[in-house]
């Protein structure tokens, strides 16, 4: 198991933050930045392509690797106020949260940052498959964003 190296002040060395083009990406990127010590911190960031079974994993998928550069290019900004030593990385993988594990594990980082939109599956709350796969077999912290339950609107269209 990874030890967890802090700062002199008591904050984490390095964080990987996973995205995927969703709303709580940004959010979950500032998070992992006040995380780290100040303008000192290592930040990753990382998006991943799942490619299916009926394809080579590192099989050339152009659309989604054009939505990931995109996205990693829109985190990376959001980073940049921070001055942190900053590395965003494009994956591809059968299941994000086994990349999301490996690549945690590789880089030796202090805590994962995931961010999470509030969504439902057959009308109950839904974390997915990466979330519970990374809490349960990441050897380091795990921090988690995820976003506000949204507003529920009567019919009439007013608040409700």
């Amino acid at each position: 198991m990874v030890g967890t190296r802090k700062s002199k002040s008591g904050t984490l060395a390095s964080a990987l933050v996973s995205v995927a083009g969703e709303a709580s990406d940004a959010h979950a990127v500032r998070l992992a930045c006040d995380l780290l010590g100040p303008q000192k911190g290592e930040l990753y960031i990382v998006y991943v392509i799942e490619v299916g079974m009926g394809l080579p994993v590192d099989a050339e998928i152009s659309p989604a690797a054009a939505k990931g550069e995109q996205v990693l290019k829109e985190m990376e900004g959001v980073a940049r106020p921070y001055k942190f030593r900053t590395q965003a990385e494009l994956l591809q993988s059968r299941r994000t949260g086994s990349a999301v594990v490996q690549e945690a594990m590789d880089k030796e980082v202090d805590a994962i940052v995931l961010g999470v939109d509030y969504r439902e599956q057959y009308g109950a709350f839904s974390l997915g498959d990466t979330v519970p796969y990374v809490l349960k077999h990441a050897g380091c912290r795990v921090v988690l964003w995820r976003d506000p339950m949204p507003v529920a609107m009567p019919s009439n269209g007013g608040p409700a």
